[in-house]
């Protein structure tokens, strides 16, 4: 039976590099690097985990939001509001400005590999 979904693997350059940034910018934790790799774990605060491995090469380009594939991860913050510019002042590039769709706050932003992450606070969660 599954459970959920433990953790996202994003394939990376420099993974110790987007694992600071995750650190930095998102409150994430390293919480484990598997002996002889470059491999890192990061943890959210809620328990969800990125597993970021070296790229053999870096991508040509970042993929469109409707290309196939995946395309974003979802941020759940507490406050949008704090956490926006929070994000902005640390100079976090967003693709989006923020706006509020039916009672929820969302804008999209990339890390520092160019990855599409949406922050959002939904003013009530999805059943």
């Amino acid at each position: 039976m599954v459970t959920g979904i433990e953790h996202t693997a994003i394939a990376t350059p420099d993974p110790m590099k987007l694992a600071r940034w995750y650190v930095d910018h998102l409150g994430f934790v390293i919480n484990w690097q598997p002996p002889n790799t470059s491999t890192v774990f990061v943890k959210a605060p809620d328990g969800s985990m990125l597993e970021l491995i070296e790229s053999r090469a870096p991508l040509p380009g970042v993929p469109a939001m409707r290309e196939p594939g995946l395309r974003h991860l979802a941020i759940m913050v507490s406050d949008f509001d704090v956490m926006y510019r929070r994000l902005e002042s640390a100079g976090v590039k967003f693709l989006t400005a923020p706006e509020k769709v039916h009672g929820n706050s969302l804008a999209f932003f990339t890390d520092c590999d160019g990855n599409i992450l949406h922050l959002l606070h939904r003013e009530t969660p999805l059943a």
